[in-house]
């Protein structure tokens, strides 16, 4: 089943809509969960605590129940043939979500939601999920954006990619879009800075066969897909974030060859969180 994150934001509902029409292309179950502190679930109207804190305890349960009705109503009106059921997950949003998604085969929250201060680009839930979430998760922008009829994957040749590129060979399978494999590459210093190197043709060659090889396999599974090979020279959060913007799902793996041994998330995928402008998949490895 899919598994989408609702807080009662506008970029929760996005998410709620984008993971509805999801559903209806996997022909999945959709389940729409609510986290609210497990004090308020619990809380009697009996012992003295429970009766002084209960009008709050009251307040947040309608509210919960209203994100949750809104959100039940707008899957409804996006995927009517869709089954859709709901839930309330006691706890702390991040860790009640991440539970939740160990029997989802995706997780879908907003970028960000009613939590989050003016100004910041991605909300602490999401980033939260990306890393940890055992299941894929797709982060969705609060403002929709029409069909443009093109899935993008970055492509690394880590193992990770490679799991990004089954995801994405199906999602453009699924959604009869073309797919457009980006690696990027760069030459940078022992220091980490970045600088730009001199016209080799071999290098440039070595890295399309980078492409190449990650493909390989993938054609033979998705025939009918369309695929675009684009080997860039640039930083990848640059290059990925300026492909996403003709996209309508940008894919990465949530480790690429770079990233040291322990991080949850690696530095590619992490800033894309922030700057892609389009849906965002992240891809566990398998």
């Amino acid at each position: 089943m899919i598994v989408a994150g609702v807080d009662g934001s506008q970029a929760g509902l996005e998410a709620v809509a984008w993971a509805a029409r999801e559903a209806v292309l996997r022909d999945m179950p959709l389940r729409l969960v609510h986290a609210i502190p497990r004090w308020v679930l619990e809380s009697g109207e009996t012992a003295e605590e429970g009766r002084r804190y209960a009008g709050v305890a009251r307040w947040m349960r309608e509210g919960a129940d209203t994100a949750l009705a809104a959100a039940v109503d707008r899957a409804r009106r996006e995927a009517p043939e869709v089954e859709v059921d709901s839930a309330h997950l006691p706890g702390d949003p991040r860790t009640a979500l991440i539970d939740a998604a160990g029997k989802a085969d995706l997780l879908v929250v907003g970028n960000h939601g009613l939590g989050g201060f003016r100004g910041l680009l991605l909300g602490s839930v999401a980033y939260g999920v990306a890393g940890q979430a055992p299941c894929d998760v797709v982060i969705v922008r609060g403002t929709p954006t029409p069909a443009r009829g093109e899935v993008v994957a970055g492509v690394d040749g880590s193992p990770v990619g490679a799991a990004a590129l089954d995801f994405a060979f199906a999602e453009a399978a699924l959604r009869g879009a073309r797919l457009r494999a980006v690696h990027a590459w760069t030459w940078f210093e022992a220091g980490g800075g970045f600088v730009p190197g001199p016209d080799d043709p071999d290098v440039e060659q070595t890295e399309v066969r980078v492409v190449s090889e990650a493909l390989s396999g993938h054609r033979e599974r998705y025939p009918d897909v369309e695929v675009v090979e684009e080997v860039v020279r640039g930083h990848p959060v640059d290059v990925l974030s300026d492909a996403s913007d003709a996209a309508d799902l940008l894919v990465v793996g949530s480790r690429g060859r770079g990233n040291l041994a322990g991080l949850v998330l690696g530095s590619v995928s992490h800033a894309l969180l922030h700057h892609a402008r389009c849906p965002l998949a992240v891809v566990r490895g398998r």
